[in-house]
């Protein structure tokens, strides 16, 4: 019995690390931020928003419960996904996926955003969104800016809020 509760656990954790060295470590966006994400986003009822690893899904149910849009969070940390799901029975009308932001189509999407690093998005992302984001969809990465790409605005109101790109597809 011991070994299987410790298996378990190595399952799950082990989901975790893999989402921290595919995309990047769970760090959540922080609340007080949401307000300059959103109005980078200018997201519209009905429009279809994506949060490319959406940890806990704070920024999903947001987005949904603010904006009326269809919106829709990507995880790979079972123990994240699990909350997301247990949040989504109280929250109807969002979506979760258990799955790897890498394989989801996001042809679709009008609004996409996410929290990487430097390297997975500049290594990984980058080509995927350029080959899959139909024009006019807006892209808002969270601290980190996508290289060679002109955003549209950088919000950094003052020195101490960490700096939130737009770019315009």
């Amino acid at each position: 019995m011991y070994f299987v509760i410790v298996l378990i656990l190595f399952l799950i954790l082990w989901t975790v690390a893999i989402a921290g060295l595919s995309f990047a470590p769970w760090v959540p966006s922080k609340k007080h931020d949401f307000e300059r994400i959103f109005k980078l986003a200018n997201l519209k009822p009905g429009e279809i928003f994506y949060d490319l690893g959406c940890g806990t899904g704070k920024v999903v149910i947001y987005a949904h419960k603010k904006f009326k849009a269809k919106s829709i969070g990507l995880e790979i940390a079972l123990p994240f996904y699990c909350i997301c799901k247990c949040k989504q029975i109280f929250n109807p009308g969002v979506n979760f996926k258990y799955k790897n932001l890498y394989k989801e189509d996001l042809s679709r999407a009008d609004v996409i955003y996410f929290f990487g690093t430097p390297k997975t998005i500049n290594e990984k992302l980058k080509a995927k969104l350029e080959r899959e984001v139909k024009k006019g969809a807006r892209i808002i990465s969270y601290v980190f800016a996508i290289n060679n790409w002109s955003p549209a605005v950088v919000s950094k109101p003052d020195d101490s809020a960490v700096p939130i790109y737009l770019y315009l597809r």
